[in-house]
């Protein structure tokens, strides 16, 4: 059980209107953001920060975006998030052998280089202790500019947060969420656990 319930859809006609932005990353609006909106302000700021940080302005693809923000929620461990990364890499793209093998990124043939450089950049960023170091920087530097390095680190920024929300919140992962969960992350031993 969630350690507070989630509002309706409707409960802040602003709120709504932003969380539209999820309908074409998920398919739905999150539950962790109609909890957040028991304070619009913290909804409203959350949805601008997102959008910001999943805006594309170099060679970081949608896709990519949503694998970096798994391999970062795969490191804390929220369940909740891993599943709505994986749904959102779904929706933007990835192809199915990464779907199936993001955790296996350093061998996997599906994945090149610079996918790998960004991957481990994301990993080393999201454990504790932090673990960029000086090898993963300037592999990171062979294939990024400074600009999609900042894009890369605002997912996994990003991510953080919701890791951090999510799993302390108990959030109820939606039905949509399972699904993808189960069909791309079992193998790996993926589950709902506190997210029923």
């Amino acid at each position: 059980m969630p350690l507070v319930q989630p509002l309706s859809p409707d409960a802040n006609k602003d709120v709504k209107q932003l969380a539209e932005f999820f309908n074409e990353t998920l398919g739905f609006c999150p539950n962790s953001v109609l909890t957040m909106q028991i304070r619009p302000e913290i909804a409203r700021s959350f949805i601008n920060l997102n959008k910001a940080v999943m805006a594309n302005h170099g060679k970081v693809t949608s896709a990519l975006k949503r694998l970096i923000a798994y391999v970062s929620s795969n490191a804390t461990g929220c369940r909740y998030c891993q599943a709505h990364a994986i749904r959102a890499a779904e929706r933007y793209g990835a192809n199915e052998e990464q779907l199936h093998h993001v955790w296996e990124y350093k061998t996997h043939p599906s994945f090149n280089a610079a996918e790998r450089a960004a991957l481990d950049f994301s990993l080393a960023a999201s454990i504790i202790p932090n673990n960029v170091n000086e090898e993963i920087q300037e592999n990171l530097h062979k294939y990024w500019d400074d600009g999609e390095i900042v894009e890369m680190l605002g997912v996994i920024s990003l991510f953080g947060y919701l890791n951090r929300w999510n799993d302390s919140m108990g959030t109820s992962l939606e039905a949509e969420a399972i699904s993808s969960g189960e069909q791309y992350l079992d193998k790996n031993g993926w589950e709902v656990g506190k997210h029923i």
